[in-house]
């Protein structure tokens, strides 16, 4: 599964990249100094390159929406200082990445009509005349009495989202963490839900881009961390390092991590939780399935949905499915995506 969530991530990046070259013609943008490049935008005279331009336009009318463009850039230093003419001050924002799943999310969801449309919201199960709500602070229980309030990437009413697009997984995190959460057992039968092996002791694998991972390696609470300094024994195990020869330990850990912590939030505050992908990574839609089948109650599980970017694209509106088509290669199902170039336009 690992190789597999690799490829598929990797060569919808590839992808997109092709794309973002193509589309940034005409923009203000750099490349990134990776190979291959991630295109960035930079907001320009009201409009924003990686954002269609009536859906930017509603994201800068709403201080609540416009807020996410607070966000900085995690990893702003592998990339060209923005041009003097677009504001020296200004540092890369994670919304100006062309891989950004943020962004891809408010596109669709912050363009006029989207939200009020009855199709889209029969399809999300959204009642009730609410507006998306991004970076929504969950309150996740613990059992020291304390919650976990990291954020979910959008609260609808009494829907809980999820959004993928080049991330490579959806994190693991140590058993010992996760299982610090109150009501885990209650929702999850434990051994159903999928196991790796997590070195306890070793550096943190470099990365160009925070989308290549998702909500940029977020930390457990403070609570959470404070649990989980003393592992059991029964957690801790040993491996032999390769090169070196010396032991390296390693501890039981759940993949799938934002899943699980996503379901206890739901389970939590009484929503349902729904994972929109890209229908070209089947390895995320495996993934949460394996988190769905773990899920004890029928009731709960049944308020765990799943999407595709493509399904959306159906119900959108025209000019935001052209978007979509040329910015992100996203069509309705049966359609037929514009091509995506090649590599040596670009030379």
């Amino acid at each position: 599964m690992t190789i597999q969530s690799g490829w598929y991530a990797s060569e919808l990046r590839r992808e997109l990249g092709l794309r973002n070259r193509r589309w940034a013609r005409g923009w203000s943008h750099v490349e990134s100094y990776g190979n291959p490049p991630v295109i960035v935008y930079m907001p320009e005279s009201g409009c924003h390159g990686n954002f269609f331009d009536a859906a930017y336009a509603a994201i800068t009318a709403r201080p609540e929406w416009r807020r996410r463009f607070d966000k900085i850039h995690a990893q702003g230093r592998a990339l060209p200082k923005p041009e003097p003419e677009s504001g020296p001050a200004r540092r890369w924002r994670e919304l100006d990445s062309s891989m950004s799943s943020d962004a891809l999310l408010m596109n669709v969801f912050c363009a006029p009509g989207v939200a009020e449309a009855p199709a889209v919201r029969q399809a999300l199960g959204v009642d009730g005349e609410d507006l998306p709500v991004f970076g929504w602070r969950a309150r996740v229980p613990l059992r020291s009495g304390h919650f976990d309030r990291t954020e979910v990437d959008m609260q609808w009413g009494d829907l809980l989202v999820e959004a993928k697009l080049t991330e490579s997984d959806f994190q693991i995190k140590a058993a010992a963490v996760v299982e610090a959460y109150r009501d885990f057992d209650a929702v999850f039968d434990r051994e159903l839900l999928p196991r790796v092996e997590l070195a306890t002791k070793r550096l943190r694998e470099a990365t160009e881009f925070p989308e290549n991972y998702s909500q940029e390696f977020e930390e457990a609470s403070e609570s959470v961390r404070t649990e989980s300094q003393e592992l059991p024994a029964s957690t801790r195990l040993t491996a032999p390092m390769a090169e070196t020869g010396s032991a390296m330990e390693v501890e039981c850990a759940y993949a799938g991590y934002q899943l699980i912590r996503n379901v206890l939030a739901a389970h939590a505050q009484g929503c349902s939780f729904c994972v929109i992908h890209d229908e070209r990574r089947p390895d995320l839609r495996e993934a949460w399935f394996e988190v769905m089948a773990a899920v004890k109650s029928a009731g709960m599980r049944v308020r765990l949905k799943v999407l595709t970017w493509q399904e959306l694209s159906a119900l959108l509106p025209e000019g935001l499915q052209e978007f979509l088509d040329q910015k992100y290669g996203i069509v309705a199902p049966g359609m037929v995506a514009s091509p995506a170039g090649d590599a040596a336009e670009f030379e």
